[in-house]
């Protein structure tokens, strides 16, 4: 709950299973949309884009996220948490190499400006485990922490692993 008040917005789920950011001050956030598996966030300081965000999990809820994030923000930023319902938190795994776009520091997996990072593979990870609050949509709720941008909520859809 800190998290959420040191971060501009929050966002609500709406009937149709999309999300919407609100401002601090009840306001909607400008610059951001979102759709299940897609999320824009561009304002003065952050340009970021996610897509094809799928959450693939077995039967006991463990498994990965995998997406692509474009940061063509002026700055480097970096995906530092990934938070799923019920207190759960996504596991940060780093890409190969071990340095530069797509590596996991303490701060998080970095994102260069002016690439596109994918979450995958031999690529960075995001490792899901016991994940519950799956919607009937079949989108799973989820925040994710970045270093520029904040806190962003995304939906993303659900697929068997």
């Amino acid at each position: 709950m800190a998290l959420a008040v040191l971060t501009a917005g929050c966002a609500d789920t709406s009937h149709d299973g999309t999300s919407r950011t609100t401002a601090a001050d009840g306001g909607t956030a400008s610059g951001v949309a979102s759709s299940p598996g897609r999320l824009s966030v561009h304002t003065a300081d952050v340009d970021l884009t996610i897509t094809g965000a799928v959450a693939r999990l077995g039967r006991s809820g463990d498994g990965t996220l995998t997406m692509s994030v474009r940061n063509d923000g002026a700055v480097p930023e970096h995906l530092g948490m990934v938070a799923t319902p019920d207190k759960g938190r996504g596991e940060l795994v780093g890409g190969k190499p071990a340095e530069g776009n797509g590596s996991l520091s303490t701060a998080g997996i970095l994102l260069l400006s002016g690439t596109t990072v994918v979450f995958r593979g031999d690529g960075p990870r995001v490792e899901l485990h016991h994940v519950h609050g799956i919607t009937s949509r079949h989108t799973l709720p989820l925040s994710l922490q970045f270093g520029v941008a904040g806190l962003v909520h995304l939906q993303a859809r659900v697929a068997s692993s």
